[in-house]
């Protein structure tokens, strides 16, 4: 009876192990597939912006060569959205031990391309992923400073970048007390307007008296808007 008693155990701890083992496994493949669809939609997602940028900065940002490119970049994007908010639906936002600070990257790029309501519902999503330190504050910032934007409110960090077509040119988008943003930028690791701004692409000058005056207009049109 002591016999069969110690062959059960150690067939139900023998099951175990390779029940562990198999668990193991699987999380570790499935860990790695997902580090390959990031790239596979990182590369999908930036490559043809970049392409597009580079044919509005040749030919113009208003070129038939510029939209084709853009209209290429809108149906990858399309299919990457969905991609992605089936991760975030699935499993929350996931580990930076397994997709690293290029996952957490693409995951963001994609939503700060979505449609406002995308981003407003998957907003609380990336906030608890910073509290959990699986985020990066920069990143959520700039979600946030997009999501104003589209809004047609004041930027709080300055990170973003608009074309504006009656001047042919690209300027910061009007930021709330803009004295005071390089400190605020600082607050989560990000270089001064000046540097941030030189360091672009298309590098642009950070003049703040210019940018001051700027952002007394854009709330003065606003408040004339809504009257």
């Amino acid at each position: 009876m002591r016999l069969i008693l110690i062959f059960i155990l150690f067939t139900i701890i023998s099951c175990s192990n390779k029940a562990e083992k198999v668990q193991s496994s699987t999380s570790e493949k499935t860990g790695e597939s997902l580090v390959a669809i990031l790239d596979t939609i990182w590369k999908t997602e930036q490559e043809p912006i970049r392409l597009r940028d580079s044919l509005g900065k040749v030919h113009g940002y208003e070129s038939v060569e510029f939209q084709k490119q853009n209209d290429v970049y809108h149906r990858n994007h399309d299919i990457n959205e969905k991609k992605i908010l089936e991760i975030l639906d699935m499993q929350g936002w996931p580990s930076k031990n397994i997709i690293g600070e290029q996952g957490n990257l693409t995951i963001c790029n994609v939503l700060q391309h979505s449609g406002v309501e995308i981003r407003i519902k998957y907003l609380p999503t990336m906030r608890q992923a910073v509290e959990e330190k699986e985020l990066v504050p920069r990143l959520l910032a700039r979600a946030e400073d997009r999501l104003a934007t589209d809004r047609g409110d004041l930027q709080i960090y300055g990170g973003q970048i608009k074309y504006y077509p009656e001047t042919k040119s690209f300027n910061v988008w009007p930021i709330i007390d803009p004295a005071n943003v390089d400190q605020r930028r600082a607050e989560i690791g990000l270089e001064p307007m000046a540097e941030f701004l030189s360091n672009l692409r298309n590098p642009l000058e950070w003049n703040l008296e210019k940018q001051i005056k700027r952002t007394e207009e854009f709330k003065k049109e606003k408040e004339n808007r809504n009257k």
